[in-house]
């Protein structure tokens, strides 16, 4: 049966790499499309760090689903009701972030599956499959087959546990979060470190061992990016609404203001 909004399952069963993009800022349905066209993947909705309500995640899910990317929500740690919620409502998976051991990877698993691989409560009529008016095995089945969880490995604790997380049924990704486990590690900020080198080789491995997709998210610099890439992730987050505009705009005013320059010169020489 057909899901909308499973292209970065299907490319990872591929053996391709996904690629996401983080939605913080963004407050219309138009990102959706928006980032479909710029070649994205998925989406990483965040409501852990975002301020966007609920009703704006699940709007943007619902564009998402129509344009052909994957719509994911990060909730805040431990936000079970928060992750059901916005599963009914257009997103196709979760990240959880901060998960450190197996016990609290089977949690989220239990929490957020379908039984009978979980226990979520099953709701008829979902986006996901176009409203149809399937019956609950069906519903269960499919969107447990289609979803993805994703969990967040961000201590060096998560990283020590890493094989026992990967080895955990109905975890699909372990997503790799530089930014806090390089501070968590003493090396804040610090993204070309031989340490956070061998923690991503860690998870990779853990990952391949179990037939799970390993993650890699916080780097964006292009100068460290291809170090970790070569490493073998096949879910990429690639930066954030906010730091990709003020990237791309701040490109394009220092390019204006070099060309205004440039032109006073000429003119004044010419004059």
């Amino acid at each position: 049966m057909e899901v909308n909004g499973s292209i970065a399952r299907k490319r990872m069963e591929r053996g391709e790499v996904a690629i996401g993009v983080g939605v913080k800022f963004a407050r219309t349905v138009d990102v959706a499309k928006a980032m479909r066209a710029a070649g994205y993947d998925w989406l990483f909705i965040d409501l852990e760090h975002g301020s966007m309500s609920l009703d704006t995640a699940s709007q943007i899910a619902l564009a998402a689903l129509d344009v052909g990317v994957t719509p994911l929500v990060r909730v805040p740690n431990g936000e079970y009701g928060m992750a059901t919620r916005i599963l009914d409502n257009g997103a196709m998976g979760i990240v959880m972030p901060h998960v450190d051991t197996a016990d609290e990877a089977r949690e989220v698993v239990a929490k957020l599956k379908f039984p009978p691989v979980g226990h979520r409560s099953v709701s008829s009529g979902l986006p996901h499959l176009d409203y149809k008016p399937l019956g609950m095995r069906a519903i269960a089945d499919t969107l447990n087959a289609a979803m993805l969880l994703v969990v967040m490995l961000e201590t060096p604790r998560a990283i020590a546990n890493a094989e026992e997380i990967a080895a955990v049924p109905g975890i699909d990704v372990l997503l790799v979060g530089s930014n806090d486990l390089c501070a968590e590690m003493g090396i804040a900020g610090d993204y070309g470190n031989p340490r956070l080198g061998e923690a991503v080789k860690q998870v990779v491995a853990a990952c391949e061992k179990h037939g799970k997709w390993p993650g890699f998210a916080g780097v964006y610099d292009e100068a460290l990016m291809p170090r970790y890439l070569e490493l073998g992730p096949k879910f990429v987050l690639c930066g954030t609404d906010i730091s990709l505009m003020i990237a791309a705009a701040s490109k394009r005013s220092a390019f204006v203001r070099k060309a205004v320059e440039e032109s006073s010169v000429l003119q004044q020489a010419a004059g």
